[in-house]
């Protein structure tokens, strides 16, 4: 009951996704045939789960193979190939085309509880979606927790369990490999691992609270002028006007 006197019904945190072509959900989908999809301010990250895909994007086109990953703006096809693999959209924002890749076996990142992790597609700026990959260790049980915003994955590899706030009870959800799930937004849960296995996730964030901004990037914070770093020289600052990029 909140302060209110209204009555809420439980979140439940985490939902999984069978295999299957097409929306998974509003922002998830998954592939295991030929796809066309994009609008102008729209992106989509994927990734390549299995076999090979050609993907085609302003008359140009690559070939990104399993255990890679991808950032498309626009308009775009991929060709399965006998492949599958998820995609993420992101509506209202215009990322930066990169392909990566493949994703490291062990996060470069201190998480918690043992965990790392690796932010794969970096936020172009502050507040910007990012793609990572998440590590378990073996024997590893994590703090319960929430996140401020849903977390679309896929596991790569290993087995673990979550452990997860559905309705009113806690479930636990075994995790193999292929296995794609939404931990919903507020949702409370937890991951674990047995002793003798790790576990490792691809984990899409629709937004975030860390990358660079206009006064704090790496290129205005270096560049020196008499000892004084550019970030503090307002008077040669560029001006925000129409020949600025805006996602």
């Amino acid at each position: 009951m909140s302060e209110s006197g209204e009555s809420h019904a439980p979140v439940n945190a985490f939902s999984a996704y069978a295999w299957q072509h097409g929306a998974l959900s509003d922002a998830f989908s998954a592939w295991t045939d030929d796809v066309s999809a994009g609008a102008p301010g729209t992106t989509h990250f994927g990734y390549v789960h299995d076999g090979a895909v050609r993907l085609e994007s302003d008359g140009r086109a690559w070939t990104v193979h399993a255990g890679q990953y991808f950032c498309v703006p626009g308009r775009f096809a991929l060709r399965a190939r006998n492949s599958r693999g998820v995609l993420m959209e992101h509506g209202g924002w215009r990322g930066l085309f990169m392909i990566g890749g493949p994703v490291e076996h062990k996060g470069r990142l201190r998480y918690i509880d043992r965990c790392s992790d690796t932010t794969l597609i970096q936020p172009v700026r502050r507040g910007d979606p990012c793609l990572n990959l998440l590590y378990f260790p073996p024997g590893v049980v994590q703090t319960a927790h929430t996140h401020p915003s849903d977390r679309l994955g896929l596991v790569l590899s290993g087995h673990g369990t979550c452990i997860a706030r559905n309705g009113d009870d806690d479930e636990r959800i075994a995790l193999e490999p292929g296995m794609i799930f939404c931990i919903h937004a507020e949702g409370r849960h937890y991951f674990s691992t047995d002793r003798g296995d790790e576990l490792r996730v691809l984990a899409y964030h629709p937004d975030s609270d860390c990358g660079p901004t206009d006064d704090d990037h790496a290129m205005i914070n270096r560049t020196i002028v008499d000892g004084v770093s550019a970030r503090n020289l307002a008077s040669i600052r560029t001006r925000d006007d129409a020949t600025l990029e805006r996602s």
